[in-house]
Formats: C-alpha cells, structure tokens, sequence
C-alpha cells in the first residue's frame, strides 16, 4: 500500500472508550486510540525507549489541554495528536491519520 492508503482496521464498538487497539498497517505496528465517545487518534506503537509494541496498552488521558497515553513500560507521555513524547522529544513517535466511514475505523500511515 502506498503512504496516504486507509485500513480499516476495526469496528468503533471494539475500542472501548480512553483506550487502544493495536494493529499493523503496511507491516508497521500502529496504536489506534479512541477518545472519548467519538475521538480517534493513531501513533506508532513501538516505545522507542524499549523498542516493545506495548503504546496501545497505555493510559489515555490528558497533561494540560494535551491528550496524551503513557507507556505502559517507562510511563513517557506521547500526544496523540503528533506523537510527540513530552519527556524526551526525540523520543517521538509517528501520528497517522484516522477516519471513521460506516461504523470502522481506518488509519492511513503518514
């Protein structure tokens, strides 16, 4: 698939609310989060500090006016709007684009 391509990747019934999901989109592993009743937002899923597929496991909420999920594993803060690790931005992650068409959720790597 080329950059730019949507998945779909699941239901919306099956991201409960303030938590992810896991998926792999074009061989990359994603973190797709739902915020909230009708929010979604994707990043990669690899922590870069420990080089796990465990973001999707973190806790979803909020550091200021920022929506944020903190690894599961160094407890680092990554917006889920850019990816951007509060901590240490060189730490950051990739965000990637979401839609929601027909009840599924779809996510385009960007």
């Amino acid at each position: 698939m080329s950059k730019g391509t949507f998945t779909p990747i699941c239901s919306i019934d099956q991201i409960l609310p303030n938590t992810g999901v896991a998926a792999l989109v074009d061989g990359r592993h994603v973190a797709v989060f739902r915020v909230g009743s009708d929010r979604f937002h994707a990043i990669d899923n690899i922590d870069p500090r420990s080089g796990a597929s465990v973001l999707a496991r973190g806790l979803v909420g909020n550091l200021g006016e920022r929506i944020v999920v903190a690894s599961p594993l160094y407890k680092n803060h990554f917006d889920l709007s850019t990816g951007e690790c509060l901590e240490a931005p060189e730490q950051s992650v990739r965000a990637h684009s979401v839609q929601v068409q027909d009840g599924r959720v779809l996510v385009a790597l960007n």
